[in-house]
């Protein structure tokens, strides 16, 4: 499986310093079946944990995710500054999400060239 981050993503990433390795384990997590919450149309929620810290302290993120195949990183939050996806945003977040997800690897590539998705490379 693929793992992304999304461009709005990796500067909430780099801000709070969240790690790629924990961006690979929430990803790893859904495959084993650990999916913290599903949005519906391939979003699903998991929480990640804080540098030093546990998960349940920790972020929200939202990823558009297909089993076996993607995994695109599209949002996150820390859980001290609120509660959860506001239901605007969950349409818009659902919206984006498809586009990742049935984007060909064509597609893929050229937003990671143009620098709009990430590969995050998990060994």
């Amino acid at each position: 499986m693929r793992v992304f981050a999304s461009k709005v993503f990796s500067k909430f990433q780099r801000r709070e310093r969240i790690r790629n390795e924990v961006l690979c384990d929430a990803a790893a997590r859904a495959e084993r079946g650990l999916i913290d919450a599903s949005l519906g149309q391939g979003l699903i929620k998991q929480r990640v944990a804080r540098p030093g810290q546990g998960r349940s302290a920790g972020y929200r993120t939202v990823i558009a995710y297909h089993v076996g195949a993607r995994a695109v990183s599209i949002f996150g939050f820390a859980k001290s500054e609120r509660d959860n996806v506001r239901p605007d945003e969950l349409e818009s977040l659902r919206e984006l999400g498809a586009s990742w997800l049935k984007g060909d690897d064509e597609a893929i590539d050229k937003a990671i060239a143009d620098e709009a998705l990430r590969e995050v490379h998990c060994d």
